[in-house]
């Protein structure tokens, strides 16, 4: 029998008698159970928001994307397109055309990406799905049409049922800057056909547009911007993009949904770990209650340490005894903040309790997402037992030495 562990256990649960040092106890195991709670429920509702937000891009980028390293554009003829389209899991393959223009609209001006895309766009990406005004369609009738991201229209002043066309202004390539507007730039018009919602950054900043208007508008030629890849559902998409990088070689940047948006998903993440951190340091401070209790309780034993002296048991099985006590303190309420921050999770995501302030149908969602992942409770779990080793270890180390002369742990 392991003797400092069974004093230990009896200390934490025996009811004989309820005073101070049940009462310290008791606050000590609710702080590491409701610090446990936090850290698991409040990193799980920012993966949830890094979760919808992923949702958001994927309806409106590809699976892969594929770039030059250097420059805008480069010629696909001079990489193994056919390698590319026969490589396993790869559904849909379109060259798409970007570049900077300058819309015109009325008096109103603001600068946007113009993309230009095939017809089997609305294929890889759920661009249908995104329309909130009017229907998807670049050309009609020998016209040029436009969708319109909303922050775009928004700023423009347009929308589908006006009748007045978008301008669309870019400088001639290989011309020098005239006092003639129209030497140094390529204009065209075209008439909005829908308008898109994603999220901000992307509704603020893109049209899309057929790729021949965007061919002719920025006199590209063959040259392409991009390649974007649409991948089966089931396949591996690490591997694939694996793949194609070494076909393409360093010249290319084969990029994933994640990495389109790099800067973004970076700094969700950072501010996951940051508040993770926080919650953390704030289970520390939480800690000096379980110091304070070990403290008092040793205080309290001092009859029953000399009685378990006097029979033999060395000062280090003593020492191990509260050492015992904290740690169980600390993996009880551990466990127990585990279990119902899961629980509170759980809850979220199948009734929605909380809310989001003034949603009211006008969000896409009208609770706080979550999202529970298996590694972020298990260095919740993690956190709490090393911080309930420390708070355990230092009152027993130092505290103790002052009533027994011979203290030392191992």
């Amino acid at each position: 029998m392991n003797l400092p562990f069974f004093i230990a256990k009896r200390y934490l649960i025996s009811r004989k008698k309820q005073n101070i040092i049940n009462i310290i106890s008791g606050i000590s195991m609710a702080g590491v159970i409701v610090g446990t709670m936090a850290i698991i429920i409040v990193v799980s509702v920012l993966n949830g928001f890094t979760q919808l937000i992923g949702l958001f891009y994927s309806d409106f980028d590809p699976d892969l994307k594929i770039s030059a390293a250097e420059g805008k554009m480069f010629d696909p003829e001079l990489i193994d397109v056919s390698g590319i389209k026969a490589t396993p899991g790869v559904v849909s393959y379109a060259q798409v055309i970007e570049e900077v223009a300058m819309l015109k609209y009325g008096r109103q001006q603001y600068p946007a990406t113009v993309k230009g895309v095939p017809d089997n766009y609305p294929t890889y990406t759920n661009i249908d799905k995104l329309l909130i005004e009017g229907e998807y369609y670049l050309e009609k009738d020998g016209i040029n049409y436009a969708v319109l991201g909303r922050g775009v229209a928004n700023y423009l002043g347009a929308g589908v049922s006006f009748l007045d066309p978008v301008h669309i202004y870019v400088p001639k390539k290989g011309r020098q800057a005239s006092l003639i507007p129209a030497r140094s730039f390529n204009t065209d018009y075209l008439f909005p056909s829908a308008v898109f919602a994603v999220l901000e950054d992307i509704d603020a900043q893109y049209i899309l547009v057929s790729d021949k208007f965007a061919a002719k508008l920025f006199e590209s030629g063959n040259k392409i911007s991009a390649i974007e890849l649409d991948l089966d559902d089931s396949a591996n998409a690490k591997e694939i993009q694996k793949s194609i990088q070494q076909l393409l070689g360093e010249q290319f940047h084969v990029k994933n949904k994640e990495q389109q948006h790099d800067l973004v998903f970076k700094t969700m993440k950072s501010e996951k770990w940051a508040v993770y951190f926080i919650l953390v340091f704030i289970l520390l401070l939480a800690s000096g209650n379980m110091i304070g209790n070990l403290t008092m309780l040793y205080i309290d034993k001092k009859e029953d340490i000399s009685i378990l002296r006097s029979m033999g048991l060395s000062t280090q099985k003593i020492n191990r005894i509260f050492l015992y006590e904290g740690w169980l303190i600390s993996f009880v309420g551990g466990i127990l903040g585990t279990v119902l921050g899961v629980f509170v999770c759980w809850l979220q995501i199948h009734f929605e309790l909380i809310k989001l302030p003034g949603a009211n149908n006008s969000f896409i969602i009208s609770a706080y997402p979550v999202q529970i992942i298996f590694t972020d409770i298990l260095l919740a779990f993690l956190a709490v037992m090393i911080i309930g080793f420390a708070a355990s270890w230092y009152p027993v180390k130092f505290i103790s030495s002052k009533h027994l002369a011979e203290s030392n742990i191992n």
